[in-house]
């Protein structure tokens, strides 16, 4: 029987293990970690009770993965749940701009800007499935809907700033660009529209919803598919070299470029070697964990139902606070993201004190405390916030590496997102998934089509990996 070997079980390892297993594939699956899920671990981190997810919360992309809605989920134990109101970004007037699944609740906020923004978002949010197909995939495809994708294309290259022009008033402009920001890189720079798009549409058709009991129910559902099908998971076991794994047919490496470099040493390609090793890796994020009684006192009442709140400010500052962190200097006033999944899964809460995830963009390896300017952020936008907090946990960009360590100098995306490296990553290469050892592949959120809890990255790896099993190089024993 054809055998794998997957190292990491975070969602694209899982994914990848997932896939071969359906294919008749013989899978074991190694994670260094006491736990699985790499980043959808969820944990009491502050207080007895209140369930924190560890860094990825919130799931517009997961929902609208073609391969997660492949598979059963909700069989084992996945159920998305949705806040009243996907996301709000208030504003220092007191008023926010709100994001609501429907667009039509989305642009009547938006008053003036409410027929431009459906103008906008409308085509893309009818096209969406179609859309995460294409770009779901390595950019060097043939497309199924090739109009579809060329309509997002022209839009989608521009910098989020420019795209922001569309909209006259500073609630809209600034929605969006809050929301392009999730790409963790200058939105003065092309691409950067891509992401936020993405991120709307999106969120227009299966919403912003959160796992029930935490993100590591994403990574449990796969775990249990896996063994549904034969597959075996052992957690603590640390891979340093390639020769340390056991015979097997192929082997699916969940790491960064660079993680990938040091464990398989000499044994990969020269050419290859040079392109991970010269992988960049983006900002960081500095993360608090708090347990909040009777939560955020938010001036604006629509953050009080929201899921995530974004708080920067204009689309100006927070388009300076990205720039600032890109060029490694620490803004005064960074940009934050919070999410409060107990609003629509109140089992993470214990009794009237709730969990509440935040994090700050920073610099790439910042080594100060960014836990005064994040929280200054939320008091911001709720006076009397901090005499509320009855305890916190701070992650730094260096613990957050350790916690895993595809998340260089804090980069829990694993990669700038450069238009080079958007478009080829992690390398130029005809199949981004080879690493140029014979049954090796790539499928960490370094590859097509980049970070999320989606999978894809993890599923596109695997089928490649299968293909190869039938060319004249594939099959072959690697031990």
């Amino acid at each position: 029987m054809t055998s794998a070997i997957v190292v990491g079980a975070g969602p694209n390892g899982l994914a990848a293990a997932v896939t071969l297993a359906l294919g008749g594939v013989e899978v074991t699956v190694l994670e260094a970690a006491a736990t699985i899920g790499g980043g959808t671990r969820t944990s009491e981190l502050t207080l007895p009770g209140l369930l924190h997810d560890e860094c990825s919360a919130i799931h517009p992309m997961a929902a609208a993965s073609p391969f997660l809605q492949s598979l059963d989920l909700s069989a084992h134990g996945l159920r998305w749940l949705r806040p009243d109101i996907d996301v709000a970004h208030p504003l220092d007037s007191g008023t926010a701009a709100v994001l609501h699944t429907a667009i039509e609740d989305t642009a009547v906020g938006l008053g003036a800007d409410g027929a431009g923004w459906r103008r906008f978002f409308g085509p893309l949010t009818a096209r969406i499935d179609a859309l995460t197909q294409e770009l779901f995939q390595p950019v060097a495809h043939l497309p199924r809907h090739p109009l579809t994708l060329a309509r997002f294309g022209l839009n989608a290259l521009l910098p989020a700033t420019v795209t922001a022009r569309r909209w006259s008033t500073d609630e809209a402009r600034a929605l969006f660009g809050g929301i392009a920001a999730h790409a963790l890189y200058p939105l003065t720079r092309p691409t950067t529209t891509a992401v936020g798009a993405m991120m709307i549409a999106a969120g227009h058709r299966y919403g912003w919803p959160v796992a029930q009991g935490g993100s590591r129910a994403i990574t449990d559902a796969l775990a249990a598919v896996l063994t549904a099908h034969g597959g075996k998971i052992e957690t603590g076991i640390h891979v340093t070299s390639l020769r340390q794994l056991p015979p097997s047919d192929l082997v699916m490496l969940d790491l960064s470029p660079t993680g990938v470099v040091e464990i398989a040493g000499d044994q990969l390609p020269s050419r290859v070697a040079r392109a991970y090793r010269r992988w960049r890796y983006g900002p960081g994020a500095f993360k608090v964990d708090l347990a909040v009684e009777g939560g955020i006192p938010w001036r604006n009442v629509a953050c009080r139902a929201a899921g995530t709140v974004h708080l920067g400010g204009t689309l100006e500052e927070i388009a300076a606070a990205e720039r600032a962190v890109h060029s490694g200097r620490m803004p005064e006033r960074p940009f934050v993201l919070v999410a409060q999944q107990y609003l629509a899964d109140p089992s993470r809460s214990n009794g009237d004190t709730h969990p509440v995830w935040a994090y700050a963009h920073v610099p790439h390896g910042y080594t100060g405390d960014a836990t005064g300017p994040l929280l200054a952020q939320i008091e911001r936008f709720a006076p009397g916030f901090r005499d509320r907090v009855l305890a916190q946990r701070v992650r730094t960009t260096t613990e957050m590496a350790a916690y895993n360590p595809n998340y260089v100098g804090g980069d829990i995306i694993t990669g700038a997102n450069t238009p080079l490296q958007v478009a080829l990553r992690p390398r130029t290469a005809s199949n981004p998934y080879a690493t140029g050892i014979p049954g090796v592949h790539i499928c960490s959120a370094a590859t097509p089509p980049g970070a999320g809890a989606h999978g894809m990255g993890g599923h596109n790896a695997a089928r490649s990996a299968l293909k190869t099993l039938h060319t004249p190089r594939g099959g072959r024993q690697y031990g």
